[in-house]
């Protein structure tokens, strides 16, 4: 019976970073102490720990500048191709420092017990012992990257199934109405509401913090139409938005409970106000309204625990959802990382 291998898809990240060099670089001093105090070493383990030291951060730094120069084309190949063509890189590098090291070793009047052949092909040797364990932990690591990335995906995907927005029900009637009113205010209704739904089917994406707030704007403006004077909006947001990305359909259901549960069921005038702030490292997005100890609860909206699971999902601990009561203030605060979208 033959044995299929299946690789998982393997991608080389970028590695001339700084974080990642520093974490090559500790590793590589590990192994060079490693080999430097190993049984039946006759020597000064301290003289050979500067020489092992030496050559092999050669070795590792020259093997991850060829990856960075050769990375898109690696990354082209199958994943066994791939994995063969990085253990060779990594061959050639330590052939090609062995050789200099074992000239500049002898030109220094220094006594090698070995000749250049035994020399290079014992180092060889060594160099694919680790670069074979080193390919195992590469194959491991994605693989356990790849099913996280899975389930946080199947998640998001069970999260959007559950979201059944409140106000298109809503928001039909008035553009039913709006019809024998105003055909150009029914005409703009629609076009909210059809990038309402679309947002809902696209639950799982991450978009601009711009593209979520002309949504969430295009959300308030249908509720306007319903409730007219009622609703009162204030706007407290800077002209020029930070480059932030977040879930779809985070600040849009924010302001849905807001509405159904502060606005909706008072009969006189209601205040919901959006404040963003900025610091150095994260926006945070402010959402008050009053509090109505009379508002209906309906398992139709987008619970915040569902917000909390998402943001979970894709920021980690780094994004916050908060909820207060101050007197007869119904208070959300949302605080969003600023990191690259890369």
């Amino acid at each position: 019976m033959a044995i299929e291998l299946r690789l998982p898809v393997l991608q080389i990240p970028h590695l001339c970073h700084g974080r990642f060099l520093l974490r090559a670089i500790v590793l590589t001093q590990a192994v060079a102490v490693v080999l430097a105090f190993s049984p039946g070493a006759h020597n000064d383990p301290w003289s050979r720990l500067g020489v092992i030291s030496l050559f092999v951060h050669w070795v590792v730094l020259l093997t991850i500048i060829n990856f960075c120069w050769l990375r898109r084309r690696l990354n082209a190949l199958k994943p066994l191709y791939m994995l063969g063509a990085c253990i060779s890189v990594f061959e050639v590098a330590t052939v090609f420092v062995s050789v200099s090291a074992y000239y500049w070793l002898t030109s220094q009047s220094l006594h090698m017990p070995q000749t250049l052949a035994a020399f290079v092909l014992a180092n060889m040797m060594i160099a694919l012992i680790l670069a074979v364990l080193a390919t195992l932990f590469f194959i491991i690591h994605t693989e356990r990257n790849q099913q996280i990335q899975a389930q946080s995906q199947a998640e998001l995907t069970a999260l959007q199934a559950r979201i059944e927005p409140h106000f298109l029900f809503n928001s039909l009637n008035t553009v039913a109405e709006l019809t024998q009113i105003d055909a150009n205010a029914a005409e703009q209704a629609l076009i909210n509401l059809s990038s309402l739904f679309r947002a809902a089917l696209n639950a799982g994406q991450v978009v601009s913090l711009t593209d979520e707030l002309k949504l969430s704007k295009g959300y308030l403006s249908l509720e306007q139409w319903r409730l007219g004077d009622r609703m009162q909006v204030v706007w407290d947001i800077p002209a020029q938005l930070p480059d932030v990305l977040l879930p779809a359909l985070t600040i849009q259901p924010l302001l849905e409970n807001a509405v159904r549960h502060g606005i909706e069921p008072n009969t006189e005038q209601s205040q919901l106000s959006i404040t963003l702030l900025e610091t150095r490292y994260a926006i945070s997005i402010v959402i008050t309204n009053p509090l109505c100890l009379n508002s209906r609860s309906s398992g139709n909206g987008i619970a915040l625990n569902n917000i909390r699971q998402r943001l979970q999902l894709h920021f980690g601990n780094a994004a916050q959802l908060h909820c207060a009561v101050n007197g007869d203030t119904y208070r959300i605060k949302l605080v969003l990382p600023k990191r690259d979208a890369k």
